[in-house]
């Protein structure tokens, strides 16, 4: 027998084998990754997060009662939205008193990407208020008209791009969870 055949090969440094490589990568990339949350979660905003969450919740009742007291005076809005251009003709009942603002302020607002809402003041000229408006994307949208006293709001739910006339407000109020 040959002393020399049973000699085990040379000893690699750990580095140089396969598995430690292996069983370090897996930690590796959730470090990474973890990092990575970080950053996003550090750069971007939290759009659906209001800062003065507890002062927007106390006028609540505020709004409530501007959308009853436009109900009371049967405010109804038939708003069309075209290519830039929003026309919105207002009727209400004379006998409660309703008379049309000089201006109203209609809010286009996406439940869910507050970086894509829009508001634009609209002055009457004859029967209609008209405004330009930036055509949102398709999609269903949250459609706000007040005058500029606060004094009545109008509020619903519209599925856009709409191919006619929207009918905002009316004897029952509109209900913005459903569509």
């Amino acid at each position: 027998m040959n002393p020399l055949s049973n000699s085990t090969p040379p000893i690699r440094p750990w580095y140089r084998e396969f598995w430690p490589w292996f069983l370090m990568s897996g930690p590796a990339i959730v470090v990474v990754a973890a990092i990575f949350s970080a950053w996003l979660a550090l750069s971007t905003t939290d759009g659906l997060v209001s800062e003065d969450y507890y002062k927007e919740g106390l006028k609540v009742g505020e709004t409530l009662a501007e959308s009853d007291r436009a109900r009371a005076e049967g405010i109804v809005a038939r708003m069309s939205l075209t290519e830039g251009l929003v026309r919105i003709r207002l009727s209400g009942r004379t006998e409660s008193g309703f008379s049309a603002p000089p201006t109203v302020t209609v809010t286009l607002s996406h439940p869910t990407r507050a970086g894509v809402d829009q508001m634009q003041e609209l002055v009457r000229d004859g029967e209609y208020y008209v405004g330009k408006l930036n055509l949102p994307r398709s999609g269903q949208w949250l459609v706000l008209i007040e005058d500029n006293a606060k004094t009545w709001r109008l509020m619903a739910s519209v599925q856009l791009p709409s191919s006619g006339e929207m009918v905002v407000g009316g004897e029952t109020p509109a209900d913005i969870r459903s569509n």
